[in-house]
């Protein structure tokens, strides 16, 4: 299956490739926080985030074959792979939290497990944005920066949420292995917003290198 329209000149062919891929983040935190909210049909909910998962991995190899396929691109090749690397990232971190829930036979999601959800959705939502005025360049590169701001805004807010979180585990009753599960799951959540806020100073330099 390939993302990339025949259709599509070749310059625009990058940022349309790119777009898809933050759609694609935002679908799969949208299922994350679907299935921390609403903790029922667990296996299945997991089996769409990792077609999700898979998805992305097919932009970022459509990518990177347009890139051997294009001398001259709109911004540099090395920006390009580096953010395209830094979203699929993001994906990769919600994935794996998803599949400690299934694997871990968690029974039932944590306040903060469904905060830190909440704030990937956040995150992603941001980045389509941003994508979306990286496609429009000289007219809209600039308005990238606040968002990249908030981005980072939001990673300091994880960091926060996922250090109570790890705190509660061992002051709230927890039981052994729960912690180790709990902790896991936590790592990760916490990491799909460290890859956001990667791709959001990605975003920053490319934007700075342009202006």
């Amino acid at each position: 299956m390939r993302f990339l329209p025949s259709f599509l000149p070749k310059e625009n062919q990058f940022f349309f490739l790119l777009h898809q891929s933050a759609v694609n983040i935002q679908d799969v935190a949208r299922r994350l926080q679907d299935l921390m909210h609403n903790f029922e049909n667990v296996e299945a909910k997991v089996q769409e985030i990792k077609d999700r998962e898979e998805l992305g991995d097919r932009v970022i190899h459509d990518i990177t074959r347009a890139l051997h396929k294009t001398f001259l691109t709109p911004i540099d090749r090395e920006d390009i792979l580096e953010l395209a690397g830094r979203l699929d990232d993001v994906v990769d971190a919600i994935d794996e939290a998803a599949q400690y829930v299934l694997e871990y036979r968690i029974e039932k999601t944590t306040h903060r497990a469904r905060n830190l959800s909440d704030i990937i959705v956040e995150c992603a939502d941001e980045l389509v944005k941003a994508m979306e005025m990286l496609a429009a360049r000289n007219s809209k590169l600039m308005e990238i920066l606040p968002i990249t701001v908030e981005i980072n805004r939001l990673e300091n807010v994880a960091d926060q949420e996922a250090s109570k979180a790890r705190g509660e585990l061992f002051s709230t009753g927890f039981e052994f292995d729960q912690v180790l599960k709990w902790r896991d799951i936590y790592d990760d959540l916490e990491q799909a917003t460290d890859r956001a806020e990667d791709a959001a100073n990605v975003l920053e330099g490319i934007v700075l290198k342009h202006s």
